[in-house]
């Protein structure tokens, strides 16, 4: 079976960050939490579930944890049909009018809450009992959790941090003030430290799409990059890299393909599946859907504007576009094999067979083949348009290299740092940096190579924020430090009575 994905199930009657309002009213088919964890299967069922409210978040109709990492950064275009298409993510994009009811940020927020509060009731009630699978469904559960507020935090600072869920529906249950990134930051690496001691070696996860002590390893090893304590972080990256199990797929061109799903550099990604039998009259719209919708909103659009004929590519809706910054960094270092995985330009395209026949908005002379709407990604039952199975590598081995070589640069270690660069430069087909590269000037290689290898993968932007690159690289395109952090969601700061309008992010 290519994907195992589950329907998560309903485990407590009890629900954060959700609704406006609160009520009594008695919940419908709700399974009893007091009894539910009794069981192994229900508690193995319940850490699925986790994975399915992932799932949900980064695929639901146009608000994907995943797209509103990419907007702000400096390889992509909002794209789309025109200036008012799908608004709230031209907002993100051209960092303007970003409101604080911007649904698509409401829709991230509220689900990485509800990850959350899954993860809480799982850690709570199994902590408590005495399950044979107590360890591993603890530490799969904190390392979930912890996922979740890494990104929130990086995404909006200071934000509450729940860890033990409201015992009754009312306003005052759910208050609860905003926690400073550095608290979040401690809670983030208590709870990977859990993860790392439970969780299985990638060679003996069970099921292919869940997380390994590698994967915490890794993340635990980003954050304490994040935080600036990167002597701390390298033992953790390097623990990763030692590991046989973790590797680069060896050819670049299939990295993002059906033929490296959950393979050897995947650390964490989402399943989709392209069997769903989709079509106009059934397909969910902002509901659960186990197809990848967010495929076609980015792929080339159609209706007269491009012809891709020769490409292998066919026409989706027109979001994240390249940049011309993009498609010049890659001429720039000389970077062929890479380059045609992650972009191609409107020559490319031209001598492919294809053509531009309109002018799409947000255009800057290339398309996206970086997870490209393929017809080998979709199914021929259903509609095609409602069918890609193509998954989203949230994190691979190639960023821990890259996070390791930023980190032994900062240390002084640039042998160590030239290293790691290396391997990544060595399977794009570039020759490696010189050995005489050091400091501030190899520091800048590393960036760059960041830039190329993660294009659209959503972390670009919020590197040049931590890195205090920012202003320099985006403020022509209308960036100001108000950006670095999205807004707080209006609707959290309405029904938690602990949070005021003094407490949204500077700006908004």
């Amino acid at each position: 079976m290519k994907k195992l994905i589950y329907s998560a199930m309903v485990i407590s009657c009890i629900t954060v960050s959700c609704s406006s309002d609160f009520t009594t009213v008695a919940p419908v088919g709700v399974l009893e939490s007091t009894t539910f964890f009794n069981s192994e299967k229900n508690t193995e069922e319940a850490l699925i579930g986790l994975y399915d409210l992932m799932q949900f978040n980064n695929g639901v109709d146009w608000s994907s944890a995943f797209f509103i990492k990419v907007l702000p950064g400096d390889e992509a275009n909002a794209g789309g049909g025109n200036a008012t298409d799908q608004t709230q993510l031209q907002n993100i994009d051209d960092y303007t009018n970003i409101s604080i009811s911007n649904p698509s940020l409401e829709s991230v927020w509220s689900k990485y809450y509800k990850t959350i509060a899954l993860a809480n009731t799982i850690i709570e009630k199994v902590e408590a009992g005495n399950l044979s699978n107590k360890t591993f469904a603890v530490a799969e559960a904190k390392f979930i959790r912890a996922w979740c507020y890494f990104e929130l935090t990086t995404m909006w600072g200071a934000v509450p941090l729940r860890l033990v869920n409201p015992t009754s529906i009312s306003a005052d249950a759910f208050a609860i003030p905003k926690s400073s990134r550095a608290a979040i930051y401690t809670q983030i690496k208590a709870d990977l430290g859990i993860a790392i001691a439970g969780l299985p070696d990638k060679s003996a996860v069970k099921y292919n799409f869940r997380v390994s002590k590698g994967t915490a390893q890794a993340l635990l090893g980003k954050v304490l990059v994040f935080e600036g304590k990167t002597l701390e972080a390298i033992p953790y990256l390097k623990a990763v890299i030692d590991n046989p199990a973790h590797d680069l797929e060896p050819d670049v061109s299939k990295v993002w393909l059906k033929d490296s799903e959950f393979g050897i550099e995947s650390l964490f990604e989402i399943g989709y599946i392209s069997t769903a039998g989709n079509d106009w009259g059934n397909f969910n719209w902002g509901g659960r859907t186990e197809s990848n919708i967010h495929a076609q909103l980015m792929g080339p659009r159609g209706d007269g504007f491009f012809n891709l004929t020769g490409t292998g590519i066919i026409n989706g809706w027109g979001f994240n576009l390249p940049t011309a910054k993009i498609l010049t960094a890659f001429d720039a270092a000389g970077d062929v094999k890479r380059k045609a995985a992650t972009v191609m330009s409107e020559a490319e395209l031209n001598a492919f067979g294809g053509s531009l026949t309109g002018s799409p908005w947000d255009y800057e002379g290339g398309i996206r083949t970086k997870y490209a709407t393929r017809s080998s990604e979709t199914s021929s039952t259903g509609v095609a348009e409602l069918n890609y199975g193509i998954n989203w590598r949230l994190f691979r081995y190639a960023e821990v290299l890259l996070l390791a070589a930023e980190a032994y640069n900062k240390e002084g270690q640039d042998g160590n740092a030239r290293i790691e660069l290396n391997k990544i430069r060595k399977r794009a087909g570039l020759a490696d940096v010189s050995s005489t590269l050091t400091g501030t000037n190899l520091f800048n290689a590393i960036a760059n190579e960041k830039f190329l290898e993660l294009a659209f993968e959503g972390q670009r932007f919020w590197d040049l924020v931590r890195w205090g690159r920012a202003s320099a690289e985006l403020s022509s395109k209308g960036y100001t430090s108000k950006n670095d952090l999205y807004p707080i969601p209006a609707s959290e700061i309405a029904k938690n009575k602990a949070l005021t309008i003094a407490d949204q992010n500077p700006g908004y």
